[in-house]
C-alpha cells in the first residue's frame, strides 16, 4: 500500500526542531556502556546542550567532554585539541572506553578523527579503548548518531567464541524502563540478554553513598566481546547503513532478528516468537496473563478509542511502532510525523492495516509548525509523542501523552515504560484516560457524560 509522505517545501528553515542532534545519540549510547566517557570533538556548546537535553529528562548527573575548539582549531585544524582532551579525559575519569564524537564543526573542517586516534595510539600502546564515530548533525539525527555508535562498539569489540546463552539486543532509543523490561522478557527464555547498549543504571539510578566520577552500570567489555558469541540477535533497529545485527550476522553467522520496538499485542508477539526460536522454549505463564490482562482492557477500553482522531509524532522506529500499537487499539491516526530527513516511513509503515475512516498525512523532516499546521486541518482527538509538542496540545485544546525523547516538563520520564504487554498496557491506560479526562473537562454533565 503505497502512502503519501510529506517532506517540507515551503522552505529551507526549520522551527522548533522535531529532532535533536546526532552527538546526542552518540552520548547516550556511551552512557549505556560501562566505566565508558563520552568525547565531543568540537565546541563546548555542542557538549552543553546535549547534557541540557539528557538530563532534562533523565534527571541524572551527565558529564560530556569536549576538545572545545577555539577559532584557531576552527581554521588550522583540531587534532592538538582533540589529543590534549583526550589526556585531560582520560587523568581526570580514568575510563576504560572513550567514545569520540564528531560534531557539525569538526566534520566540516575536515579533521579526520580515525587518523588522529590511530596515531594517538601508537604513540601511547597502552591507552584505553578509543572508538571513533562520525555524527554530524547536518547528515542525520540522534537516531543516526545513537545507531552509528552501537554500530561503531559492535565492530569495535565483538569476538568469535563457543556459544553461550546470550542473546544480543539492539533496543534502539527507548527508555530506561523498557531497556529493564525487555532484559526482563529475556531472562523467562534463561537466556542472557547482552543489551547495546544498557542505560538503564547510568540514566535512571539510585541515591550514591559517594560520588562517582562515572555513574556505575552499563554493558560491560566482556559482554561487548562476547557478541561474536551470542545464540542471536534481535534488532528493533531499521537502518541499512548501520545495521549492527547484520554486522554480526555477517562477520559470525548467528541469526539476526528485526522487528518493530515491541509495543502492543502484535508487536510484542513478534518478540516473544524470536525468542522462542533462539530458545527453544515457551514464555511463561505470567507473561501469557499478562497478555491476556492486555486484551481485555482493549476491550474495556474500546468505545473510548475507538476511531479518535490521533496526531504522532517522533524518532522514525518510535513513531512507527506507536502507529502500529494505535491501529490496534482503535484509534485513527491523522498524522504521522518525524523530523527524520531520510526516515523512509513508507518502508516501515507498508505492513499496517489502516483502518476504514483512511490513511493518514505522513511529514517527514517535519518540525512542529507542520505538525501544527496539518493538525489545525484534521481536528485531532489526542496527540502522541515527546514533551516539545506540549504548545500544540495547548493551542487545540487536546491532550498530549507523552512518550519518547525528551520529556523534559514531567518528572519520570527515563521510566516511561512503552513495550512488551506491561509497556502496552501502561501506555493504553495513559491513552484511554487521557481522552475520558478531555471529554469530562469539555462537558458540563460531569463524570457521566463522557
Amino acid at each position: 500500500m503505497n502512502l503519501q509522505v510529506h517532506k517540507k517545501t515551503k522552505s529551507n528553515a526549520t522551527q522548533n526542531a522535531c529532532t535533536v542532534c546526532a552527538p546526542l545519540g552518540a552520548s547516550v549510547v556511551f552512557k549505556g556502556v560501562e566505566n565508558s566517557m563520552m568525547l565531543l570533538h568540537g565546541g563546548q556548546g555542542c557538549a552543553t546542550y546535549i547534557r541540557r537535553y539528557i538530563i532534562g529528562t533523565c534527571r541524572e548527573p551527565v558529564d560530556i567532554a569536549s576538545s572545545s575548539f577555539s577559532e584557531t582549531a576552527a581554521i588550522f585544524g583540531g587534532e592538538s585539541s582533540l589529543v590534549k582532551a583526550i589526556e585531560n579525559v582520560i587523568a581526570q575519569y580514568h575510563p576504560e572506553v572513550l567514545g569520540v564524537a564528531t560534531t557539525c564543526l569538526s566534520e566540516t573542517i575536515g579533521d579526520d578523527i580515525n587518523g588522529i586516534i590511530k596515531k594517538y595510539r601508537a604513540k601511547n600502546k597502552d591507552a584505553i579503548h578509543i572508538i571513533p564515530v562520525s555524527t554530524p548533525s547536518y547528515k542525520g539525527t540522534h537516531i543516526d548518531g545513537f545507531n552509528a555508535a552501537v554500530y561503531a562498539l559492535c565492530d569495535f569489540f565483538a569476538q568469535a567464541g563457543p556459544k553461550g546463552t546470550a542473546v544480543g539486543i539492539f533496543p534502539g532509543f527507548v527508555s530506561a524502563a523498557d531497556l529493564r523490561h525487555i532484559a526482563e522478557i529475556v531472562r523467562v527464555f534463561c537466556l542472557e540478554p547482552i543489551l547495546v547498549p544498557d542505560y538503564s543504571e547510568t540514566l535512571d539510578g539510585g541515591a550514591w553513598d559517594t560520588f562517582h566520577p562515572i555513574a556505575p552500570g552499563g554493558t560491560g567489555i566482556a559482554q561487548l566481546k562476547q557478541l561474536g558469541a551470542i545464540r542471536g540477535a534481535i534488532s528493533f533497529v531499521h537502518d541499512p547503513v548501520n545495521d549492527a545485527a547484520g554486522l554480526l550476522h555477517a562477520r559470525f553467522g548467528m541469526p539476526a532478528h528485526h522487528l518493530p520496538i515491541p509495543i502492543g499485542v502484535q508487536a510484542t508477539d513478534a518478540f516473544i516468537d524470536a525468542l522462542k526460536t533462539i530458545s527453544f522454549k515457551e514464555p511463561d505463564s505470567g507473561t501469557l496473563l499478562d497478555r491476556a490482562r492486555l486484551i481485555d482492557s482493549y476491550v474495556d477500553g474500546h468505545k473510548f478509542a475507538y476511531n479518535k482522531k490521533a496526531v504522532l509524532y517522533g524518532d522514525a522506529p518510535l513513531v512507527s511502532a506507536l502507529t502500529r500499537f494505535a491501529c490496534e487499539i482503535g484509534l485513527h491516526p491523522v498524522c504521522i510525523a518525524t523530523g527524520d530527513r531520510n526516515a523512509a516511513l513508507q518502508k516501515l509503515l507498508a505492513d499496517i492495516k489502516w483502518p476504514a475512516a483512511g490513511k493518514p498525512t505522513i511529514i517527514e523532516d517535519a518540525d512542529f509548525v507542520d505538525i501544527l499546521e496539518s493538525a489545525r486541518t484534521l481536528s485531532p482527538d489526542i496527540i502522541i509523542g515527546n514533551s516539545k509538542g506540549y504548545a500544540i496540545s495547548k493551542e487545540l485544546g487536546i491532550p498530549l501523552v507523552r512518550v519518547g525523547f525528551p520529556i523534559a516538563d514531567r518528572i519520570g520520564g527515563q521510566r516511561i515504560l512503552h513495550v512488551g504487554y506491561k509497556g502496552a498496557q501502561a501506555l493504553y491506560d495513559r491513552i484511554v484516560n487521557a481522552l475520558i479526562a478531555c471529554s469530562q473537562e469539555s462537558s458540563d454533565g460531569g463524570y457521566g457524560s463522557y
